[in-house]
């Protein structure tokens, strides 16, 4: 009954509801227009350990074993991809590699997971870059992956671990062709039509409500006109 009784009012006002939903459409394509098109590339590094293990063996009387101390843990490759995540995602970080936080490039390393908690589920490194700019998109990502060599390189020179146990950074998948992420673009001209489809709904009520108002208000009553009062009373 409510659905035929809006159907109802809806067609008496349609000279309101149809010019509020062409304003509607009108301004759904507009915020589709001003989103910018943001271009995505993303890259997936894996960490490795190299064929002759964790330890290094030195020729000794009593011979000594030298492990790799980022090898040391139970889960060696994940806790090293933890800590290149870790290193590559501060704003020091991205600022250096050209994409600080709020510019026209940036830049995402995850280990595929969203859940800060899991950083050690695995020892991959997903890079995601993000940027206005097709060719930026894929640079930023290739500057991250040089970058994450680096970084692994550099902190096992710093523990002095034997250069024969070195983590070496493997490429799964290259930096990827940019694609436009449409799905920003596409939420938000959902949301401006399904906000003009409720102001168009609200117009056709509103111009009822005007109408239903006009129709039952009571009419003034017309004054009497008074006798004139008699000469010389």
């Amino acid at each position: 009954m409510d659905f035929w009784r809006t159907v109802l009012v809806l067609f008496r006002r349609w000279y309101v509801v149809l010019p509020a939903f062409l304003l509607a459409l009108g301004g759904c394509a507009a915020v589709y227009a001003s989103v910018p098109v943001v271009y995505v590339s993303t890259s997936v590094l894996v960490l490795t350990t190299p064929l002759t293990g964790a330890t290094e063996y030195v020729e000794k009387p009593r011979p000594d074993l030298l492990t790799n101390p980022l090898l040391n843990f139970d889960r060696g490759l994940s806790t090293s991809a933890a800590l290149i995540i870790q290193a590559l995602g501060t704003p020091e970080m991205a600022a250096q590699l050209g994409a600080a936080p709020g510019g026209r490039t940036t830049y995402q390393v995850t280990n595929g997971s969203t859940n800060p908690e899991l950083l050690t589920s695995g020892p991959f490194v997903f890079i995601m870059g993000e940027s206005r700019d097709r060719d930026a998109a894929q640079a930023v990502v290739q500057r991250v992956a040089a970058q994450a060599r680096v970084e692994l390189q550099r902190r096992q020179e710093e523990l002095k671990a034997p250069p024969q146990t070195y983590i070496t950074v493997a490429e799964v998948v290259p930096p990827t062709t940019p694609e436009t992420q449409g799905g920003s673009r596409v939420r938000a001209a959902a949301a401006a039509l399904g906000l003009g489809v409720v102001t168009a709904l609200a117009s056709g009520y509103a111009a009822e409500s005007f109408a239903h108002r006009k129709r039952h208000r009571p009419r003034p009553q017309a004054k009497k006109a008074r006798a004139p009062e008699p000469v010389g009373a």
